[in-house]
């Protein structure tokens, strides 16, 4: 009999956090595709990347639930398996293809102007503008997620906002400016 009630609390947890998990998934997936997208540069890679990163969460799911910020370890996952997988095959895909930057550009609603500049950035600045400014993040939590300190990603933040008012038309200055 108490083997029996275990097995009935067991489950219903675990439709607990199936359904908390699914929750998570739908409120924050768009966002970290966008992310995951300006990153890479290709829709379909981001996608699969995404996916990955959200299969290890569901995996990880009692450890991911209890971060301050759930959504930033998703991409940071994403982001560190395309780092991998180009590490592996030494040698980046090139982000010059015109269909690709038009699925961007949709995708992100960021304008051709801003989304170039953005991919001219370094790896860790564009890193850091996209959790600071996109996804909204602190200096401290950003830091945490990318395992830098607070004040590598304040200089980041600084350089990479610079680059980007130097390469874009004076309109943007105040979106980027946040």
């Amino acid at each position: 009999m108490a083997k029996g009630i275990a097995l009935v609390m067991r489950v219903r947890g675990m439709e607990q956090e199936l359904t908390e998990f699914a929750e998570f998934y739908e409120s924050t997936r768009e966002d970290c595709l966008r992310i995951v997208l300006l990153n890479v540069g290709d829709r379909d890679l981001a996608q699969d990347l995404v996916a990955e990163a959200y299969t290890r969460a569901w995996v990880s799911w009692r450890k991911v639930r209890a971060l301050e910020v759930p959504r930033a370890w998703v991409v940071r996952i994403a982001l560190n398996t395309h780092v991998s997988s180009w590490r592996r095959r030494r040698r980046e895909v090139a982000l010059g293809d015109h269909d690709t930057a038009m699925h961007v550009e949709e995708a992100t609603a960021v304008s051709g102007d801003l989304l170039a500049a953005l991919r001219r950035l370094p790896a860790r600045q564009r890193e850091v503008v996209t959790l600071r400014l996109l996804l909204d993040m602190d200096t401290e939590t950003t830091a945490r997620v990318l395992g830098i300190a607070p004040g590598t990603v304040s200089a980041h933040l600084h350089q990479a906002v610079a680059k980007l008012r130097a390469a874009i038309p004076s309109h943007y200055g105040q979106e980027i400016s946040k």
